[in-house]
């Protein structure tokens, strides 16, 4: 789990944007469309992904604070979370 139900649906209207603007881009590229349109498409796609992981990386970050797990694992290291982090850079 990444977090509390807000988090959850916040990431997961992200990640359904970001799924409908990548299935525009496929459109786009079978259409033969300009380049500078399927870039612009595939940009936005791109963003949409980092904020969704930035969300789950601030969430994991928030619950390694405070300690608080909406399971029984253990909270991220400091470690873990460079490392999550460094990944979306």
């Amino acid at each position: 789990m990444i977090g509390d139900e807000e988090t959850v649906g916040v990431v997961l209207n992200r990640l359904r944007r970001a799924h409908g603007q990548l299935a525009g881009v496929i459109s786009m590229i079978e259409q033969g469309r300009d380049c500078k349109d399927v870039v612009t498409q595939l940009a936005a796609v791109s963003r949409a992904l980092d904020k969704a992981g930035f969300k789950i990386v601030a969430t994991g970050l928030r619950q390694c604070l405070t300690g608080e797990t909406s399971d029984s694992s253990q909270p991220l290291t400091e470690a873990e979370l460079e490392k999550l982090f460094l990944a979306l850079a």
